[in-house]
């Protein structure tokens, strides 16, 4: 298992890494008739991305990484995610889908906070320093974090 500083190290790198959707598939689905499979299912059958947006497959990610890592077992992540989803609906969620990686985005900083990587105070910097770097970034330009960023 991982140290703290290193899994902290790890979680930094996650939040700023761009993976392509075609790159996580990959990880995921490492065989031929599984992306047979997904390519059916995922592309043929429902005509629509699997991700709406590319911080939806970041957040995917994030959660494969930091499993990767030992930070949670797939049965700790299932019932954090489902948590999360049933809190959303009991405040109103409709359920259309449209929200999905909104929960796992809340999972991913609830089971984060449960393990000590990070607390709720660490989140809401990178949060705030991610909006600040978001405001400065042209459109279409990657969003990179800079020291001035986390300024208060």
């Amino acid at each position: 298992m991982m140290g703290r500083t290193e899994m902290r190290r790890a979680l930094n790198c996650v939040l700023t890494a761009s993976l392509t959707v075609a790159a996580l598939w990959l990880l995921v689905l490492p065989d031929v008739n599984s992306w047979a499979t997904l390519v059916v299912v995922g592309i043929g059958m429902y005509w629509a991305p699997v991700f709406r947006e590319p911080w939806e497959a970041q957040a995917f990610a994030m959660a494969l990484a930091l499993h990767e890592r030992g930070l949670f077992t797939w049965p700790e992540w299932a019932a954090t995610l489902a948590d999360e989803i049933k809190r959303a609906q009991a405040a109103g969620d409709p359920d259309t889908g449209e929200t999905y990686y909104r929960h796992w985005l809340n999972a991913l900083e609830r089971i984060v906070a449960a393990k000590g990587l990070a607390d709720a105070q660490m989140l809401a910097r990178y949060r705030d320093a991610w909006d600040r770097a978001a405001e400065r970034t042209p459109h279409g330009t990657p969003i990179a974090l800079k020291p001035e960023d986390f300024a208060d």
